[in-house]
């Protein structure tokens, strides 16, 4: 049986395939707002990540599939300094909400917005921030993509090392730390912010717009970005990126999907423009690549096809391990799900609330 977790502005979803069809189950967390997922296949455990206001951010945890949750800690800064150099910081001192969410052996990793790193050993009962990433001087040139503060978007963990650490930040580019932690150093090259700075910044490591970054999980020096200036490929771990010539309809979007076993594979959902942030033509649809982005092929079988204006977030894209079944969510509260490998899709509802994110259990 498949399972898919569902985050909404009102409640995480739970999906499962019996039988023949897919089917919803109450929401979870009924009317508050979900961030981010995570299926922790070390141990089985579930985590939702609540952003509710005035109260703060929330996490829980269930380690019986969903039918009881129970309420773990959330990363939180430490107080901000009253002197020293970090005194006039000007980026709050205050997790806004979890953004992305990853497991590794044995510990946990949060990014949040504003763009600070926590991780956890002890399955989300304390958080210890990243200083050695916060506390870098570049971090103040960091800005936001659509939130008034950076973010920390993407988390990878290198499944051959789990010290190997990834992580993009929109905007601040791509990091990377060898170490756990220890150090950091920005792996940007390659990108290309010209859609939106000044000439002679546009290939500034510290300021890429990095909407999305995914990884293959059985070649992980092969990863994607969907850019806020396109499409951009790593067959080195990160360390160089190749611009990829935009596919029609549009090279613009903020999810991209790599498939976890074939490098030169990856599927993207994308929009018209930063300007007008809905499917071309009200025409939604999935573009794919098989070849590392030499060739694309569109794929709108059982995808609305007139007046549909649907945004695909960063996070409202996923594969399952195995890389036959994909889901879609989107901002105007639709979800379709593919189990030929991105070619045809079924709708499963047209009437959830906005979607953040999707993410496969087994």
């Amino acid at each position: 049986m498949s399972t898919l977790l569902v985050g909404s502005r009102k409640g995480l979803f739970v999906v499962r395939k019996s039988g023949g069809s897919w089917g919803l189950s109450a929401p979870h967390f009924p009317g508050e707002p979900v961030t981010q997922l995570l299926a922790d296949r070390h141990d089985g455990a579930w985590y939702a990540a609540l952003r509710l206001g005035h109260f703060g951010v929330k996490v829980k945890r269930s380690t019986d599939c969903g039918a009881q949750w129970d309420e773990v800690a959330a990363p939180a800064f430490p107080e901000k300094p009253t002197e020293g150099e970090w005194k006039d910081d000007a980026t709050p001192w205050s997790v806004d909400l979890v953004w992305s969410l990853e497991a590794g052996p044995g510990r946990l990793w949060a990014g949040c917005i504003p763009a600070g790193l926590f991780t956890s050993d002890d399955k989300g009962a304390s958080w210890k921030l990243v200083d050695s990433l916060w506390y870098r001087k570049e971090r103040t040139e960091w800005f936001g993509g659509g939130y008034d503060h950076a973010g920390i978007d993407s988390i990878f963990v290198d499944p051959r090392d789990a010290a190997h650490v990834t992580l993009a930040i929109s905007c601040g580019g791509v990091w990377q730390t060898m170490d756990g932690g220890a150090t950091w150093a920005n792996t940007s090259e390659g990108l290309d912010a010209g859609a939106y700075m000044p000439p002679e910044r546009r290939y500034d490591g510290n300021i890429q717009d990095v909407h999305r970054l995914d990884m293959c999980a059985a070649v992980p020096d092969a990863m994607w970005i969907q850019h806020h200036g396109g499409i951009f490929r790593s067959t080195d771990g990160a360390k160089h990126w190749q611009a990829i010539p935009s596919p029609q309809p549009s090279g613009f979007g903020f999810a991209v999907v790599a498939h976890p076993t074939d490098p030169d594979r990856a599927w993207f959902a994308p929009a018209h423009s930063d300007q007008n942030r809905v499917p071309v033509d009200g025409r939604m649809v999935v573009t794919e690549t098989r070849d590392g982005g030499k060739t694309f092929t569109t794929h709108a079988e059982g995808l609305p096809q007139s007046h549909a204006y649907h945004l695909v977030y960063r996070h409202g894209f996923a594969c399952s391990a195995d890389g036959k079944t994909l889901a879609m969510g989107s901002t105007t509260g639709g979800l379709w799900v593919s189990e030929d490998e991105g070619r045809s899709w079924q709708c499963v509802s047209r009437d959830l609330p906005p979607i953040a994110v999707v993410r496969f259990a087994g």
